[in-house]
């Protein structure tokens, strides 16, 4: 106990020692559990997806207007129109039966399937029907233009989502494209919370002075919550070494159990037993007592028999910094989440390349965030808007303002995480 009392360690050491310390092979054996897709948001995938197919697995218009062959389009403008045969049109949902000639062209939807031939799509304001057989086109396109194809936007064989990446909307959305009606996810950490002290009373009692009532099971247990964790409570412990010595015995025993959250005793005092109930129930024991943090120095890390035991201080507001700053890292770490990006809504980072935007409209740009040379870089995610996997991929977004023409590589960016 002497090693480890009261040597205070940094947020950094006081994980690194932890992960060192912890067993995760042994931990993440049989936490595996087989879900249904719309029970899945918020859990942690427990397997790579591989795609079984193509996505969208047909060559699709992206605009209403006219599949053309590309090349009959070439050097086509408002002065010098190409005049190209109308031969129909595509119904949504239908399978073009015929080739599209050079000189043709056939009316389609957005969505819709290109018929065999036809390499592009000529937006339907850049076109004009002259007759019910002809149609004039003023502008020209490029192959594959206003067309995603058929491997674009997902590859078979591909991984789409690795193994440990929390699902979030976007990811849900891509895994019923994929027609995933089931999934593999771990199983979400239980939390077990001990509010401890002869001055703690539950909340529904009116303290007397000197009782306070009971707060730290109710935030801490939101805090659990809003994890996507489940909080198990194990209601109020009096300042008494054996009942508190009893209760982490049952934490420990208790298979259900993951980590376990005492609130009070972590400080050095007459009537402060947490430090040597965790070190006398099983090794290693007490890996940190100390945090280089305010507040919320008189906290206790501890290893008992493969479970993690959490010290954290009486008062809420010290209990909930800590919970922020370093619980959230190891509820991180067992739910088997690969990021740590937190629960920050916004972050700073600086933009890995050039973005260009036509003034007038406010553009929302995809990025992925990754660190390199000490900073937090955004990288754009390009692709054409109509593929879910670029959302799936990306980690935030970043604003183009309604008078900006663009943002320049380096320049420091606001990214909201998804």
């Amino acid at each position: 106990m002497s090693q480890t009392l009261f040597k205070v360690r940094t947020i950094e050491d006081s994980l690194k020692i932890f992960r060192e310390s912890f067993n995760f092979v042994k931990f993440f054996k049989n936490r595996e559990q087989l879900i249904e897709l719309i029970d899945a948001y918020g859990r942690v995938l427990a397997e790579d997806i591989v795609s079984s197919e193509n996505i969208p697995g047909f060559n699709r218009a992206m605009v209403d207007g006219f599949a053309v062959k590309a090349s009959d389009t070439y050097g086509a403008s408002d002065s010098l129109p190409a005049y190209l045969e109308l031969v129909g049109e595509i119904k949504m949902s239908e399978r073009p039966s015929f080739l599209l000639q050079s000189g043709q062209a056939v009316k389609i939807s957005t969505g819709g399937m290109l018929p065999e031939g036809a390499d592009a799509v000529v937006m339907l304001e850049y076109t004009e029907n002259l007759n019910p057989t002809l149609v004039e086109m003023s502008r020209s396109v490029a192959s594959w233009e206003n067309v995603l194809r058929e491997d674009e936007d997902i590859k078979k064989e591909e991984i789409v989502l690795k193994k440990g990446h929390q699902l979030r909307p976007q990811d849900i959305g891509l895994l019923a494209a994929l027609g995933r009606a089931n999934i593999k996810v771990f199983k979400r950490p239980v939390l077990a919370i001990i509010s401890t002290g002869d001055e703690i009373i539950p909340i529904n009692q009116k303290p007397n002075p000197g009782q306070v009532r009971d707060v730290n099971n109710f935030s801490l247990g939101a805090a659990v919550k809003q994890m996507d964790c489940i909080p198990f409570y194990s209601g109020i412990i009096k300042d008494d070494e054996k009942r508190l010595g009893d209760e982490l015995q049952k934490c420990l025993e208790n298979p259900e159990v993951d980590l376990v959250l005492i609130s009070g005793g972590s400080s050095v005092g007459t009537r402060d037993y947490t430090l040597d109930v965790l070190n006398s129930i099983g090794p290693p024991g007490v890996l940190v007592h100390g945090l280089a943090l305010k507040p919320g120095k008189p906290t206790i890390l501890s290893l008992n028999k493969q479970k993690v035991f959490i010290g954290l201080p009486g008062h809420p507001v010290s209990a909930l910094m800590v919970f922020d700053n370093l619980v959230r890292e190891i509820i991180t770490d067992l739910k088997g989440e690969t990021a740590h990006f937190g629960q920050r809504k916004t972050v700073e980072a600086l933009l890995e390349s050039n973005i260009f935007s036509e003034a007038g409209r406010e553009e929302y740009v995809r990025v992925v965030l990754k660190h390199k040379d000490g900073h937090l870089w955004a990288e754009p995610v390009l692709g054409k808007s109509g593929m879910i996997s670029n959302l799936a991929k990306a980690d935030g977004c970043i604003t183009v303002g309604l008078n900006q023409e663009g943002l320049y590589q380096g320049e420091k960016v606001s990214v909201t995480i998804f």
